[in-house]
């Protein structure tokens, strides 16, 4: 068993590692996903487009004996030529001037979608997924400590939701650097570090000796969780073959795990523990979970860097080592090499982007992904601008919406459905209905993994994500108008969070799909920023509102949700069966 903890210098990929899994180009129409799924994607590609680059004669009807599938594989090997691979990168808008990093970006994407989904794909799904997992396992674990928290400290049940911002302030932190940052050291380091950071300051919170402590701690502590979701989405995104892509939102389906994870175990120790032990050793239990999720990834898992990323950083010979060792993992073969990639790309018409590789232009270029002029890319036509503005939008409105209800839930609950506030720690009953509802949340997230590639024209990614946020938002009126029996609440609760998870597992895989890769980190990065800061502003809102707090912040929730509605309506790119760059 290999330790790579042990030593931190960077492992450099060689394809002379991967001896065993290139394939002539001659043969790679033997290997390829059209091989496997029976059709031709360059003749359909060629039958979409308006405008052919180049003319390649078309393949011959099979000889006599030759069966069906003989045929099909005549027709695909159309694909595995030099000319046309050069038409097929090149398909889209018309007269459109590809860049050198786009063009091989498409080339990479194929090779992936040939090699197909295997075992390490699998394996980063369930790794990115403890991301998402730790994300809701934090954010609803700080949530269920605020009754206890109160009691034990002295501080009032509208002054406690501060421990809430003192949360969103390490999130916004996090999801700042490690977005950004990780376009600049490379998502690796991220995915690895995040986990860390969370586990070390969440155990260490539960010593705290002080409400002050445990605001500082918690703080601490979001820093590294905050980078979780826009780093693991990106990665995964990026080694993730076409016909898969639903899978991105399938990865959801963790996050209502670990909202469900972290509500069994806080009935479990606060309901059944003294008010001053029972939210510390539930504190200890999910930090050791979290600590647990970083010794997998980092001490038994060797990543790949995203070939994505190592092509935007000039490392074109690490990209295609990267590849090659995904074929190996997934006991696959593969065609791409760099001279493949070189001879592809090179063609007049082509925009030439140079590289720096020295260390000024390291350290330059480290110090500029920093500066607006890395996120600059974001608005280079108006509709990926227009769309950049809307996903913004639409991050910081639930941002600030979605805590005002979701972080304060809890609390809500253990009032029953009346106005009186209570000062006391919430009843068993509380969080018995809380882990209800959290179980009901996951069959959401399996629910937008269907729908997100479906073909209807309501559904798709914007559709599937309109409809979940509208009916999101009514049950949030409903809560709070026809809410006043504690079944009533558990009911309009359970319906708003099978919404939502719908909501969230669609809008985190339509997110960085807008956005091509040398900025999606940044992309990604500032709509999570967006998300935080958002949601740093809702416990003020919330701690600071005329009367018990009961009523008013759900109903500015529930707009806030409805505007976040009207926004991804708005949005001018569907990015369903479209390919990524």
């Amino acid at each position: 068993m290999r330790f790579p903890f042990l030593g931190f210098r960077r492992r450099q990929e060689s394809v002379h590692d991967y001896v065993g899994v290139l394939v002539p180009l001659e043969e790679a129409h033997l290997h390829s996903h059209s091989a496997r799924s029976g059709r031709s994607e360059f003749e359909e590609a060629r039958n979409s487009s308006d405008d052919p680059i180049l003319d390649e004669p078309e393949a011959g009807p099979p000889k006599d004996g030759d069966t069906e599938h003989t045929g099909m594989l005549q027709m695909s090997a159309a694909e595995y030529t030099i000319e046309g691979l050069r038409r097929e990168v090149r398909q889209g808008e018309r007269r459109r001037r590809w860049s050198e990093y786009e063009l091989k970006s498409k080339l990479i994407n194929k090779a992936i979608q040939d090699i197909g989904m295997g075992w390490y794909n699998w394996q980063l799904f369930v790794l990115c997924g403890f991301g998402w997992f730790a994300d809701n396992l934090w954010m609803q674990g700080v949530s269920l400590t605020l009754p206890s928290l109160s009691e034990e400290f002295g501080v009032s049940e509208k002054q406690v939701r501060y421990t809430t911002s003192s949360l969103f302030v390490g999130l916004c932190l996090g999801s700042f650097f490690w977005g950004l940052g990780s376009d600049v050291i490379g998502r690796r380091i991220a995915f690895n570090f995040t986990l860390l950071i969370t586990s070390i300051f969440g155990i260490w919170a539960a010593y705290a000796s002080s409400w002050v402590g445990v605001c500082i701690l918690f703080a601490c502590m979001g820093t590294g969780v905050g980078g979780n979701l826009p780093v693991d989405g990106a990665l995964f995104l990026e080694i993730l073959p076409d016909s898969s892509s639903a899978l991105l939102t399938l990865l959801s389906v963790w996050w209502p795990v670990g909202q469900l994870v972290s509500s069994i175990f806080a009935w479990y120790f606060i309901t059944n523990w003294p008010v001053e032990e029972g939210w510390r050793r539930f504190v200890m239990t999910i930090g050791i979970i979290t600590f647990v999720m970083f010794f997998i990834r980092f001490g038994l898992f060797h990543l790949f860097e995203s070939p994505k990323y190592l092509l935007s950083q000039g490392r074109q010979s690490e990209a295609v080592a990267v590849v090659h060792g995904i074929a190996y993992r997934n006991g696959k073969r593969t065609w791409l090499t760099e001279e493949i990639l070189d001879a592809v790309a090179d063609m007049d018409g082509t925009e030439r982007i140079p590289v720096g590789v020295s260390a000024a232009n390291i350290i330059k270029k480290n110090l500029m992904a920093f500066s607006v002029g890395h996120i600059r890319p974001l608005f280079q036509n108006r509709k990926l601008g227009t769309a950049t503005l809307l996903m913004w939008f639409c991050w910081s409105t639930i941002g600030l919406g979605y805590p005002l209800f979701n972080a304060f839930l809890p609390q809500y609950l253990s009032h029953g459905g009346s106005d009186a506030s209570v000062d006391t720690a919430a009843p068993a009953e509380t969080y018995r209905n809380y882990a209800i509802i959290s179980m009901v949340g996951v069959p959401g997230s399996l629910l937008a993994a269907y729908t997100v590639d479906h073909k209807s024209p309501f559904l798709g990614r914007k559709g599937t994500l309109a409809i979940s946020t509208l009916i999101s938002a009514i049950f949030l009126f409903f809560f709070v108008t026809f809410g006043t029996t504690p079944n009533s609440q558990l009911f309009f609760t359970c319906v708003e969070a099978f919404c939502q998870n719908i909501m969230y597992g669609v809008l985190y895989a339509f997110t960085p799909e807008i956005f091509p890769a040398p900025v999606r980190g940044a992309g990604t990065g500032v709509a999570s920023f967006l998300n935080r800061i958002a949601g740093l502003i809702a416990p003020i809102l919330a701690a600071n509102v005329p009367g018990d707090g009961t009523k008013t912040p759900i109903y500015m929730s529930a707009i806030l949700i409805l505007a976040s509605f009207v926004g991804m309506v708005l949005i001018p790119i569907e990015t369903r069966g479209r390919q990524r760059l």
